[in-house]
């Protein structure tokens, strides 16, 4: 809801738990006043800071009150020149050649809804959830810019949406060297910030960096979101943990190159700025024309960072993803790249599709190599014509034998980028991004598509609509391989300031357009692993290829960091081959799937050359995540304990109704006769009783070696042929846990899980836990309240 109290001009944009209160100053310029849990009752007074006398070494901004400046505010928006000595959000380059603005309240108006600009990728008001908007417009008189800003508050998630419209009202042109989607200005409270940081194959790290007096910034110059630092943020109290304290999250709704900024004043004012990043950037704006900046959705918890996972979780399910996928299951799929790589022919595929079929897959997925003369990364990127040689029944006939297997058929493509082998090279080499006096810099052997060009992204529409009319095709793995270098459009002429925005324009052209005309059609993000994991294209694509890194325990590390924005439901998650492609680490099977189960299921490997053993392992794994994929993909998720700090990780997803919760537990390092382990979760019904089981996993023998003798009932060597024989097929039981206990328990205590092996013995009775491995809890709400089910042992 938003509210304006017109006696002390105050706007009041509120959620559910949250507040967030702004103000037109005497002088005209836009006031932050509040932002935190949510205020009945707005005291102006009482919130903003007091000043009797003139701050020495200021600037004034009116001579008749020597007691405001502008350095010393808490604003909504900033620019340089009339004494707001910190980083600005906006920046003009003016005919004069001068920089100077001020911009002062012209207008306002409150809208039901959110008003939609079909620029940039945005957010929307689903069927089941409501929001209104703020537009507050700022203007220079003396420049003819106005500047308006949008404040669309989603009531039920607590999260509010800002983007930034400059508009050219005058007969000049200007250009634009700054423009922010947002400025947030806060006293400091010894904050923290955390950032997402990483490589490829080693996304969204948690870093912890204490602010002090000065700027400190995190961007890409990627032209993609990059892996380097996701464009997202959290501030929080130094006390703030998993489970308590007061947080604040930031996340751009944008693709491409951005900045984020936090800076602390001299006078202890914490200034947050976020948007484009100003590097290299900058676009002319003519008369009556506008610019519109990316969104950033912000939200503030005082439940911990898990409160605020909560709200951006449930934002992106409600107002990101496209709403026929918010809560639509997602199949399971096997890929066929880590099993045949380019080297592949149909009858290969076929014989792959039919082992996963057997085992309970849902979708066959052909990945890279598949067009053109496509047999290694060195050629064919942009030929989208099937390659007959190996797939003689082309696309839409391999589609249709895939689905007599029982299987739906969905395909990689990676259309942004294009091969100097390759015909739309020869044919369309000014359509590459390169620059005319200089060789064009590859990355993986190829060059990208210049999408700021129209003529290049009605190509790239024409094709990929082409493709997906041609077969029936449930699901698209868009790629996107390298960043951009060579920065140049010649559509551009002198304005090549403005590329990596209007790349990201163009991006956005093309795939909403394809993915409104084929909506029920799956699309997954991809750029090398999550070099692309942003808001922006999950509005586009429902799902994003988390990492190429699929090792079941890196992945923790990957999973959990990328939880503190968005959600198991967004996560591609595969189980792949041992020893893995990435740490050679061999990993248990059944880690690898607790893992991956966390997120949105798959196989990446070859399921024609697994054991028996394997066979029967991940028949079992399939079977138990169909029945419980609902909870697993849509859960409410929580973290307890950290992969980067501990050497155990502790998540758990909740169902919305409090009926079901599923507990992961997974042992990175093992420590001998060590403490006493409770496992905990919270958001259960208090009221209830609750039946705790484990999945009923298996031990591979290879795990025992010579201790064999200590598992089994006969004497056997782990040298001989029958041990071998007997590894590959036969299932050892984990431990069984079989309890019912009441939800308060749960929630304030947790459980204890049965006895860990310490080396002293070892019986059905005891949880062999050792390094790398992993267990699964559920949850299931019994019917009737705590006073009529018993506490008691099945």
């Amino acid at each position: 809801m938003i509210v304006f109290e017109e006696q002390e001009r105050y706007f009041h944009l509120h959620g559910e738990k949250t507040s967030y209160v702004l103000r037109i100053l005497p002088t005209g310029h836009l006031g932050h006043v509040y932002y935190g849990e949510y205020l009945p009752q707005i005291n102006v007074t009482q919130l903003e800071p007091k000043f009797a006398i003139e701050v020495g070494n200021q600037v004034l901004v009116d001579p008749d009150d020597r007691t405001f400046n502008l350095n010393t505010s808490y604003l909504e928006t900033s620019t340089y020149g009339k004494g707001d000595y910190r980083e600005p959000m906006s920046h003009f380059r003016f005919p004069d050649g001068s920089r100077l603005s001020d911009f002062r309240y012209h207008s306002h108006e409150i809208l039901e809804g959110k008003p939609s600009f079909e620029v940039l990728p945005e957010s929307h008001v689903s069927k089941d959830s409501s929001a209104q908007t703020l537009v507050v417009e700022l203007r220079d008189e003396a420049r003819q810019l106005a500047l308006k800003l949008y404040y669309t508050m989603f009531e039920k998630t607590d999260v509010l949406v800002r983007r930034v419209v400059i508009e050219n009202v005058g007969e000049e042109a200007i250009l634009i060297e700054r423009a922010m989607s947002m400025q947030l200005d806060l006293p400091n409270r010894d904050y923290r910030l955390l950032s997402l940081d990483g490589a490829w194959i080693r996304e969204r790290a948690i870093t912890e960096h204490p602010l002090s007096f000065g700027v400190w910034k995190i961007d890409s110059k990627k032209g993609v979101s990059g892996n380097d630092h996701n464009p997202s943020l959290v501030l929080k109290e130094p006390s703030t943990t998993e489970e308590m304290g007061r947080c604040y999250g930031f996340s751009l709704v944008y693709s491409g190159s951005f900045e984020a900024m936090a800076e602390v004043s001299p006078h202890s004012i914490v200034r947050i700025l976020f948007g484009i990043n100003s590097f290299d950037f900058y676009y002319q704006l003519d008369p009556h024309k506008t610019f519109v900046t990316p969104e950033v959705a912000m939200s503030y918890s005082n439940g911990g960072l898990n409160g605020l996972s909560l709200h951006f979780h449930e934002f992106v399910k409600h107002n990101v993803v496209p709403e026929y996928w918010s809560f639509r299951e997602r199949p399971i799929v096997v890929n066929n790249w880590e099993a045949t790589y380019f080297d592949f022919n149909e009858r290969k595929l076929l014989k792959l599709a039919k082992a996963a079929a057997k085992l309970g897959v849902e979708m066959f997925v052909l990945d890279d190599g598949w067009f053109g003369n496509r047999n290694d990364d060195t050629s064919s990127l942009g030929d989208w014509v099937v390659n007959r040689k190996k797939l003689p029944s082309g696309i839409q006939g391999l589609a249709k034998k895939i689905q007599k297997l029982g299987l739906s058929f969905g395909i990689w493509v990676e259309p942004e980028m294009i091969s100097p082998n390759s015909e739309l090279f020869q044919n369309h080499p000014d359509w590459a991004i390169r620059h005319p006096l200089y060789e064009p810099s590859l990355g993986r052997n190829q060059l990208v598509l210049d999408l700021a060009n129209v003529e290049v992204q009605d190509f790239l529409i024409e094709t990929i609509q082409n493709l997906l009319d041609s077969a029936d095709i449930s699901y698209v793995k868009w790629d996107m391989n390298r960043n951009l270098s060579d920065a140049y459009s010649p559509v551009l002429l002198s304005n090549q300031g403005s590329f990596f925005y209007q790349y990201q324009v163009g991006l956005f052209r093309v795939l909403k357009t394809i993915t409104s005309q084929f909506p029920h059609v799956l699309f997954e993000s991809c750029a090398s692993g999550g070099n692309r994991y942003d808001l922006g294209m999950l509005t586009v694509m429902p799902q994003v290829w988390v990492s190429d890194n699929t090792d079941g325990i890196e992945r923790l590390k990957i999973q959990y960091g990328t939880s503190y924005f968005y959600p198991p439901s967004t996560m591609g998650a595969h189980v792949s081959q041992i020893p893995n492609q990435q740490t050679l680490r061999k990993t248990t099977l059944e880690t690898r799937f607790n893992t991956a189960s966390f997120g949105l299921l798959g196989y990446e490997m070859d399921l024609t050359q697994i054991t028996p053993y394997e066979k029967k392992v991940i028949r079992a794994q399939i079977a138990y995540y169909k029945k419980h994929r609902a909870l697993l993909q849509f859960g409410r998720f929580q973290r307890f304990l950290n992969p980067f700090q501990d050497k155990s990780t502790l998540w758990s997803v909740v169902s919305d109704d409090q009926k079901s919760a599923m507990v992961g537990l997974y042992r990175i390092q093992d420590t001998p006769n060590g403490p006493h382990e409770i496992v905990r979760i919270s958001g259960l019904d208090e009221t209830k009783k609750y039946r705790l089981t484990n999945r009923a996993q298996t031990h591979h023998l290879d795990t025992f070696g010579h201790l064999i003798h200590h598992a089994l009932p006969i004497k056997i060597s782990p040298d001989g042929l029958f041990f071998l024989l007997l590894k590959n097929r036969y299932l050892l039981p984990i431990e069984k846990e079989d309890f019912i206990t009441d939800g308060a328990t749960l929630n304030h205590f947790g459980f204890q899980p049965k006895q860990p092996f310490i080396g002293s013995g070892y019986h059905e009775g005891v949880r062999l836990m050792g390094d790398g491995s992993s267990r699964l809890y559920y949850l299931e709400c019994l019917e009737g309240d705590t006073n009529e089910n018993t506490n008691s042992a099945q």
